[in-house]
């Protein structure tokens, strides 16, 4: 059950936390929180991760689509056969980023990047790349520290 709550409320979290970029943020273009270190900038990413594939909507449209589909049916395995809470969470949440991204490139043709670590010179990127990353640490975790986890 709680895997469904995650897979719902990320997409909802993602799409919220966009909608209020765009409309306060879009105008203005970027809102330093800490100057020259962490700031708020709207970007229109026309690519995946680090504008990997730029420009190529529909194949990514298509690749997450396709990506949402395997790992559902993972997770749907994954729960009737083993019972490792961190696998089953960090899929969630893995689905749940793809989902609010892939909503994104559907209605918008572009995804809506907004945090902005210039200390770092890092990409510019939302909350749903924020889930998929915390889902990608919990099942990293569990295929190198959990001995007894089997795919």
């Amino acid at each position: 059950m709680i895997c469904i709550l995650i897979i719902l409320l990320c997409p909802i979290i993602d799409q919220l936390t966009k909608l209020l970029v765009i409309n306060n943020l879009k105008s203005i273009s970027t809102f330093p929180i800490i100057k020259d270190v962490f700031h708020l900038t709207y970007v229109e990413n026309t690519g995946a991760a680090f504008s990997v594939f730029n420009k190529n909507t529909m194949a990514l449209t298509i690749l997450t689509s396709v990506f949402i589909l395997i790992l559902l049916y993972f997770l749907y395995k994954e729960v009737k056969t083993n019972n490792n809470t961190f696998m089953k969470l960090g899929v969630s949440f893995i689905i749940g980023g793809a989902i609010g991204n892939l909503i994104d490139r559907i209605f918008r043709s572009y995804v809506v990047d907004f945090f902005d670590l210039r200390i770092i010179n890092f990409a510019v990127f939302n909350v749903a790349d924020l889930f998929v990353t915390i889902g990608a640490v919990l099942v990293l975790y569990v295929l190198v520290f959990d001995k007894s986890y089997k795919l």
